[in-house]
């Protein structure tokens, strides 16, 4: 159920380029989007990619994230008319479409968003619209508020990152550093000079042309993604859900173990 005046813009931090950042939900629970939002994050993207989590969970962890000042994204599993329109007919705040690779695809994800006659998405009435009790107001934020990402994580796709950019209602990018590495056959390899040119080429392009830059910063180190933001990085994914569990644990299960051999 959207707000027409929302206490603030993420559409409107991302065309300023402005810092936002926030970080990419997993774990299908309550507790989680509870947690995190007392972190201070400012976003919080669900992934039906690459995680178990089904579209009834994500509908009511998306009122959960909302619920607690957040904007909920959904990085949808594939540019696919269905997924993006369920995921925004439930109230997602906006979709992170994975392997845009060229500008037809990448119109393509904005078709699936908008209605006729800007798009081709189906009508329909859910949650987003109030039920069937607000969709005049659906129509006004969709127009003014819906963000549009494109996930730059194929080599094609920096190849054609200036038409991408050029397609309107695009609202920016953000790199997907794993499968970008993998589709030059070295996933993970982040310091190949290869990978490195690839992504300082999306550095210069999106910088030329004064467009928003996206990162998901896999790490759970604040600094990588200090990194980041002193590139240029304006639209920051910090982490992900089991890193911030799984690290902590460990290191304090590392350093709890070194002390008791020295006792």
């Amino acid at each position: 159920m959207k707000n027409i005046s929302p206490d603030w813009s993420l559409k409107k931090k991302l065309a300023s380029r402005e810092l936002t950042i926030g970080s990419w939900l997993t774990i299908p629970h309550q507790s989680v989007v509870e947690i995190l939002a007392t972190a201070g994050f400012e976003w919080l993207t669900l992934d039906l990619e690459h995680a178990a989590i089904d579209i009834s969970q994500a509908m009511n962890m998306i009122a959960l994230i909302q619920g607690k000042g957040m904007k909920a994204l959904v990085r949808v599993s594939k540019n696919e008319e269905v997924i993006i329109k369920r995921m925004l007919d439930a109230g997602a705040d906006g979709v992170i479409v994975p392997t845009v690779r060229n500008a037809e695809e990448a119109r393509q994800a904005v078709d699936f968003v908008k209605y006729p006659p800007k798009g081709k998405r189906g009508v329909g009435l859910n949650r987003a619209q109030n039920y069937g009790t607000g969709f005049q107001e659906y129509q006004d934020w969709l127009e003014n508020e819906a963000v549009v990402i494109a996930q730059i994580e194929h080599i094609d796709s920096v190849n054609n990152l200036e038409s991408i950019l050029a397609v309107e209602g695009i609202d920016g990018i953000i790199i997907g550093p794993y499968d970008l590495s993998a589709s030059m056959g070295m996933p993970g390899n982040y310091e190949h000079p290869d990978v490195a040119e690839a992504l300082s080429k999306v550095e210069e392009i999106a910088k030329r042309l004064k467009k928003p830059l996206g990162f998901h910063v896999i790490s759970s180190d604040h600094q990588k993604t200090v990194d980041k933001f002193n590139a240029g990085y304006t639209f920051l994914a910090f982490s992900i859900d089991f890193f911030f569990l799984g690290d902590k644990a460990r290191d304090e299960m590392k350093s709890l173990k070194d002390a008791v051999r020295q006792e």
